[in-house]
């Protein structure tokens, strides 16, 4: 499973968020589906906060240039000061996923908006 993720949100294919967006919650829903019948709501939520961390590292690496990712920064609403400080750094891709501005800024709600379903909210529904 976690292969298929890492071809999905490979840093190396220049695929548009929507697409990833859209083959991720194609094969997460499948794939939960299948494996629901486990109890292992902790893994699920692990999976998670993984999938979404690739999803950031993506999103930081699209942005490119510190300019552009300064200016992304702001419209996600972190001060001027901040965005400055962490769209300059030269932290690699993968560490910068995790850093607190991106944990914040990109979080649950950002990923939910743009349609990204939840492994989680999908274990529940099918426990039921």
């Amino acid at each position: 499973m976690k292969n298929k993720v890492r071809e999905i949100t490979s840093r190396k294919m220049p695929y548009p968020m929507e697409y990833r967006i859209q083959k991720l919650n194609q094969y997460l829903m499948g794939w939960c589906g299948y494996f629901a019948l486990a109890d292992t709501k902790s893994i699920f939520l692990e999976l998670d906060k993984w999938i979404r961390r690739r999803l950031r590292m993506c999103l930081w690496k699209n942005w490119k240039k510190p300019k552009t990712k300064i200016r992304n920064l702001i419209q996600l609403g972190v001060p001027q000061w901040q965005a400055y400080e962490w769209g300059n750094t030269r932290k690699g891709y993968w560490r910068i996923s995790n850093s607190p501005i991106l944990h914040r800024t990109l979080g649950n709600s950002y990923w939910r908006n743009q349609g990204l379903k939840s492994l989680e909210a999908r274990y529940e529904n099918l426990r039921q």
